[in-house]
């Protein structure tokens, strides 16, 4: 429990301190966050393709149709 207290004062201590910078700072910061974001997904997409294609490649991966993956999605 008390890390959740700590965690959630560190929070708010973060927008504390983000709501004291500037305007163009604040924008700024949105920008820099955004685009680390954007970065993580890239470089997790790149990971989950690579492991697709280890999978296909030691013929570890399951061929059919729509409808049957909509059945295996159901179990």
């Amino acid at each position: 429990m008390s890390e959740t207290i700590t965690a959630t004062s560190k929070f708010q201590e973060l927008i504390d301190t983000i709501e004291e910078l500037s305007l163009d700072e604040q924008e700024l910061l949105v920008e820099i966050i955004s685009h680390h974001l954007l970065m993580q997904r890239r470089s997790e997409l790149i990971a989950e393709v690579e492991e697709a294609r280890e999978a296909y490649k030691k013929g570890e991966f399951k061929q059919g149709t729509v409808a049957d993956l909509m059945k295996d999605l159901e179990e």
